[in-house]
């Protein structure tokens, strides 16, 4: 009978503390793959990465989220990497940068050609060859699960110019409706 008391709040108790691990950890102890370690490297090297940017990569305020979409959007048949920065919490998704080798050898290092680095919850997608950047409009009122209106904004790559050029802008009615 004694046996069985113990048991119970031996049970809790390490529970309580796993449960107080991962509070001081962040959430999780997932270690980040490969390619997220070299895109964050990639990111604190780039001069032109914000100190903001930077200071969230450093500091484990924010990582790059894991989902790094790859897809030839540059046109040069190579695949290029769209690499989102996340919070991990109500920001979500505050940076993105498109990572190439277009115009260069095919053996040179992967280098930002594009960078986006003041969203809040932001979304992308890769389609027909465009970066698709989504981002909530909030207006007076609204909760942050449910913006009144979603700033989309549609970009194509320009190989004469070497950068993406903004091809679209709308407004939509709601929600992000794009894979995070």
């Amino acid at each position: 009978m004694r046996r069985s008391r113990i048991l119970p709040s031996t049970l809790l108790a390490l529970a309580l503390g796993a449960t107080g691990a991962l509070l001081l950890s962040g959430g999780s102890t997932a270690q980040p793959s490969k390619s997220q370690q070299l895109f964050r490297s990639s990111l604190l090297n780039d001069a032109k990465t914000t100190t903001a940017i930077k200071g969230m990569l450093r500091d484990r305020g924010g990582f790059v989220a894991p989902d790094i979409q790859f897809a030839d959007i540059t046109g040069d048949e190579r695949s290029d990497a769209v690499v989102s920065v996340d919070t991990g919490g109500a920001a979500g998704r505050i940076a993105v940068f498109v990572f190439s080798t277009d115009g260069k050898a095919e053996d040179s290092p992967l280098r930002v050609i594009y960078r986006s680095q003041r969203l809040y919850r932001a979304s992308t997608q890769i389609s027909d060859g465009a970066l698709i950047l989504r981002a909530p409009l909030y207006a007076t009122g609204d909760d942050l699960c449910c913006p009144s209106k979603t700033a989309e904004r549609t970009y194509a790559w320009s190989a004469a110019q070497q950068r993406f050029n903004r091809r679209s802008s709308r407004e939509i009615d709601g929600s992000p409706k794009a894979t995070p």
